[in-house]
């Protein structure tokens, strides 16, 4: 509507007729699903070149059908493809783990648990209240034998207290004690005099021949005032505090409480003491628990202290370290490497870091977005807590009835148990322990072919790709086949029922192993391609290719037989850099097949005609080219212009493109404008396709001759496009005639 003006003046007013575009959307990725050694399962990830696939799928195996499978990725990516990889689920399928506690003593892993990716973690397994500590964030055996080391502020101080008569069963780790005082003077510089009682746990004991406790370590953790039976102010103590053991003092009273709760019975006198000289903060005498040799944590980071966070809520000791090691080299191939530092985690739910941007340092929380190994389960207090005995041991303890050698308890949220806010908390302890995982299971846990997957399996990995509006697909590769030929059959029909429903890209197939592989007779070989081949659907999505190709695998130091239709794919990929889809994968100029030392099936020109009449494009060494793609055939089984792989290609293309420029004209009017400018789109867009030689001619028709009343009057819009594909040449005739000398070329020319 027009602006109504009053006065003289000018109105400026924009109209966009511009609206729409083409965008050609090739970009030459591969698909491809198998069993591999490590990695998330039935997830797809994007993989871009051949380091990206070894650091999430692990490298090629030696003795394994696996590695046909990631070799597949490999000679994709080196024609210059992305490729989208899954790794397919197998009922044996494992996560390493630590467990749960068994009968209140040490952590052993489950064979019962499988996390395939973090989706499924996030939603089954992040209230997990029983089962497992830990576990490797992929399933498989990769990670047996990796060791978690924890420690967090356990003890702050050592103190040897020397005593006589105690009996080991006495004195354990994890005990509380308490040691009086009376007209002690604590903290320097002042003259102050406190009665009362400091609280400690016991993290080390040494024990002579005759069975007695020698020497006892202590953690210092707080001190209580109390005159007779009435308990005054108890002050926890943080590390360093030297005067708080000159608190105790010979002829000190030790009263200890077992880590179940129970008064271990009777009074113990200090015989003597450490000097406050010799004493060393308990932190820097500590190592990580590994079989590989003595790492210092103190060499790792400072120790854990409480978090900003918790202290400015009243809460105390919610931080650890968590150190994940390599202990017996499995993964990094180096015994003791250290894999992973996870500095400073919390054991509150809410902790948020002071960095900027903030983070939630909640172990369980920062574990699952930041850690490239491990997930956390069941509460790791109650599993630490637990490793001497059932009750978790305590930072700080409560007394009962004012008695202080009765009933101490932890000073926690329920008993113990992680993951509640910081208000108010005094966390339970860690200490200083160290977990291996294990339990960890491949696809076939009773050994033997570790990695071979099942068609089932391999169908629902490649089901990933079906959605063409979820996942970019050009090339379908099929990779090795199935142990079994018609199960090898029905995995090829299984990606071309993918490609024909998604109609924009194209399955490439090659034939059983067997029937090529150590088959010492070319006419047998022959043979069982076609017979591989004829069961298989018609489809112009499908080429064919009829060979496996001997290659060096440098991970393993041998030649290995691999299938081809991988380079197939990268074939196409090659021909869209340095052409376009429409150009022949094929032939001298562009179907060089890369990295062929030689091929299982050398069909000669008589069996590549019998394959070729069978869709089957033979792979050909020729002299002085190497091996090549020598057909270009798509896998329909009748004759029509889609039976070439570049019309196929070609129409892929431009329907992909001009798809997007007809989304664009959704619930618009069907109108002559509208019809205008959706031509005044494509029309340029198909001039430069035949530019590009991938057209002979075109025409399009949007008008009212197609979009009748009954169709606009229907909610449609209706485009017809004509296209003359250009054809690639097939067959080549040479005639060469011998004239007489006096005959001029005029009077044979067209008469042979």
């Amino acid at each position: 509507m027009a602006t109504q003006q009053i006065s003289p003046g000018v109105i400026t007013r924009e109209v966009d007729l511009t609206v729409g575009r083409v965008d050609n959307v090739v970009a030459n990725t591969g698909a491809l699903a198998g069993p591999f050694k490590i990695g998330p399962v039935n997830e797809v990830i994007d993989i871009t070149n051949e380091v990206d696939l070894t650091e999430s799928f692990g490298k090629p195996l030696s003795t394994d059908s696996q590695y046909e499978y990631w070799m597949s990725g490999a000679s994709f990516l080196s024609y210059g493809g992305q490729l989208k990889v899954v790794r397919v689920d197998g009922a044996n399928l494992k996560n390493s783990n630590a467990g749960a506690p068994v009968g209140g003593v040490g952590i052993a892993s489950t064979t019962t648990l499988k996390i395939k990716n973090f989706d499924d973690y996030d939603q089954s397994y992040t209230d997990i209240s029983s089962g497992w500590t830990y576990a490797a964030r992929t399933p498989g055996t990769w990670a047996d034998g990796l060791k978690l080391c924890f420690i967090d502020d356990f003890a702050d101080q050592t103190i040897g207290l020397t005593t006589t008569n105690l009996k080991v069963a006495g004195f354990e780790i994890g005990c509380g004690v308490t040691v009086a005082y009376s007209g002690t003077t604590v903290g320097l510089g002042t003259t102050a005099t406190t009665n009362g009682y400091v609280k400690g746990i016991i993290t080390g004991l040494t024990t002579d021949s005759t069975n007695a406790a020698s020497t006892i370590d202590v953690k210092i953790v707080s001190k209580v005032e109390q005159t007779g039976n009435i308990i005054g102010t108890e002050t926890y103590v943080n590390y360093a505090q030297f005067d708080e053991q000159r608190s105790i003092t010979p002829g000190s009273i030790v009263y200890c409480v077992s880590t179940a709760g129970t008064n271990k019975g009777g009074d113990y006198k200090v015989a003597s003491v450490n000097t406050a000289g010799t004493v060393t903060d308990w932190y820097d005498n500590q190592t990580l628990d590994l079989s590989s040799g003595t790492v210092y944590w103190n060499t790792i980071a400072s120790k854990p202290q409480t978090s900003g966070y918790a202290d400015a809520r009243n809460g105390k000791n919610d931080a650890f370290h968590l150190v994940l090691v390599d202990d017996t080299g499995s993964v990094s191939g180096i015994q003791g490497t250290i894999l992973e530092k996870n500095l400073n985690l919390s054991k509150a739910s809410d902790t948020i870091s002071d960095v900027n941007p903030p983070t939630n340092t909640y172990y369980k929380n920062y574990l699952a977005n930041f850690s490239e190994y491990i997930y956390a389960g069941w509460n790791p207090s109650q599993a630490a807590d637990s490793f001497w005995d059932t009750t978790p041991r305590a930072t700080g303890f409560t007394t009962t009835s004012g008695v202080k050698s009765d009933g101490f308890t932890p000073i926690t949220t329920g008993g113990g148990v992680w993951g509640q806010d910081a208000s108010g908390v005094i966390f339970s302890g860690l200490g200083n322990v160290g977990y291996e995982l294990g339990g960890g299971q491949n696809y076939n846990a009773s050994g033997g072919a570790q990695y071979k997957a099942n068609l089932g399996d391999l169908s629902a990995g490649y089901d990933l790709f079906e959605n063409e509006d979820e996942v970019d697909v050009d090339y379908l590769i099929m990779g090795p086949g199935c142990s079994a030929k018609d199960e090898s059959q029905a995995k090829a029909n299984k990606l071309i029922a993918i490609a024909e429903a998604r109609k924009d890209c194209v399955a490439v197939i090659s034939p059983h192993k067997s029937d090529v592989v150590n088959v010492t007779s070319s006419k047998d070989q022959t043979n069982n391609v076609l017979a591989f081949y004829a069961p298989i659907t018609s489809s112009s999505y499908a080429v064919f290719d009829s060979g496996y190709k001997w290659t060096w695998d440098r991970y393993n130091n041998k030649f290995r037989y691999m299938p081809t239709n991988p380079d197939v794919a990268g074939l196409m990929v090659r021909t869209d850099i340095e052409q376009f889809p429409w150009f022949s994968p094929a032939g001298q100029q562009r179907g060089n097949i890369n990295n062929c030392v030689k091929l299982a099936y050398n069909p000669t020109k008589a069996q590549r005609d019998q394959l070729y009449e069978n869709r089957i494009n033979p792979i050909t060494n020729l002299p002085g080219q190497g091996a090549v793609l020598f057909g270009d055939k798509t896998g329909l089984s009748y004759a029509s212009a889609f039976d070439r792989i570049n019309v196929r290609r070609l129409f892929i293309t431009v329907e992909s493109a001009l798809q997007g420029v007809a989304n664009a004209q959704l619930f618009e009017f069907n109108d002559e404008i509208t019809r205008s400018n959706f031509v005044n789109i494509v029309e340029p867009y198909l001039r430069d396709v035949q530019a590009k030689r991938g057209l002979v001619d075109f025409r399009v028709i949007c008008d009212q001759t197609n979009n009748t009343p009954e169709v606009i009057d229907n909610n449609e819009f209706r485009a017809d496009i004509f296209l003359k594909p250009t054809r690639s040449i097939n067959f080549v005739t040479l005639t060469f005639v011998a004239t007489r000398t006096g005959v001029s070329f005029e009077e044979v020319t067209g008469r042979v």
